[in-house]
């Protein structure tokens, strides 16, 4: 059973259900069966970079993949806003006001830190039991309520002549800020309209561009072309939290889901592992141990 991580430099109008199919397909063309295969966090067809593309076992960490930070690169284009905030919508506002590069310097620290936001009414949030993407699409007024978000770092990358037209700016961020909503909020705040004319994710949690693969390299898997060499292991997706050496028998009973005791280290999460092989992702509190994930490895 192949187990890990593919790391996809996911193509621009490639959505990611098509690209865990491209995936699965790929590995059933290559002889290596049916294998589960999830995403750790969805990336718009619009946007291109860093998907990352859990297989086996490593599916069971889809979840803290999607609550982990991440890094994008987004050119906002001023002087009009669309319904999407991006290149896809229709245009809702305009404006002739162009922003100076020291108007920008200014503004950019309001965005960073802790900071609340409005989502974009074209999103996959639920409201009332449905996405508001299709509600939009159906012409009703959505409203959706303010979140606190986190900019951990807010830079701007590129930029042309002044007044500036456009603008290409790096964010890290915390799980569930939208940057289509962070470019129309800077935007306003430099009394002008914009929207997200380009969106590349250049980092989600442990896994940055260094680790990518192209489209055209995950189709050479299904042509015959070693997975070993495009796929990282299940514990690279561990990096960020402390590993936990067992002995065979505290392995065993953590396998079978016993609860360990009196054990020498500080409370928090772990990966506990026998040798090189992962048994699961574990919570100590108080010197106990207790399973939050089991791998079968």
């Amino acid at each position: 059973m192949t187990n890990g991580w593919i790391i996809l430099d996911k193509p621009h109008g490639l959505g990611s259900t098509q690209a865990v199919a491209a995936v699965k397909r790929n590995l059933r063309q290559a002889g290596l069966g049916k294998a589960k295969v999830g995403h750790g966090g969805t990336l718009d067809p619009l946007a291109s970079g860093i998907l990352p593309i859990a297989v086996g076992e490593a599916t069971k960490l889809c979840g803290r993949m999607l609550d982990a930070s991440k890094e994008y690169a987004f050119t906002i284009r001023f002087g009009s806003e669309t319904d999407t905030l991006d290149l896809e919508g229709s245009v809702i506002a305009e404006s002739v006001v162009r922003p100076s590069l020291a108007a920008l310097h200014a503004i950019l620290p309001r965005f960073t830190g802790p900071i609340e936001q409005v989502p974009p009414a074209y999103s996959a949030l639920m409201v009332d039991g449905q996405r508001a993407y299709d509600r939009a699409r159906a012409g009703e007024a959505v409203e959706l309520k303010a979140r606190a978000v986190t900019v951990h770092a807010l830079d701007i990358l590129a930029h042309g002549e002044e007044p500036l037209e456009e603008v290409t700016l790096v964010a890290h961020v915390s799980k569930g800020t939208y940057i289509r909503s962070l470019a129309r909020d800077i935007a306003r705040a430099l009394g002008t309209v914009g929207h997200v004319t380009m969106l590349r994710r250049l980092r989600a949690g442990p896994f940055g561009l260094d680790h990518a693969i192209s489209l055209d390299k995950l189709n050479d898997v299904g042509k015959g072309a070693p997975l070993e060499n495009m796929i990282l292991p299940l514990e690279a997706g561990l990096v960020d939290i402390p590993a936990l050496d067992l002995d065979p028998e505290q392995a065993r009973a953590v396998r079978q889901g016993r609860v360990l005791a009196g054990l020498p280290f500080h409370d928090g999460l772990y990966w506990a592992r026998h040798g090189r092989v992962p048994v699961a992702l574990v919570e100590l509190s108080g010197g106990s141990l207790i399973v939050v994930r089991g791998f079968n490895l």
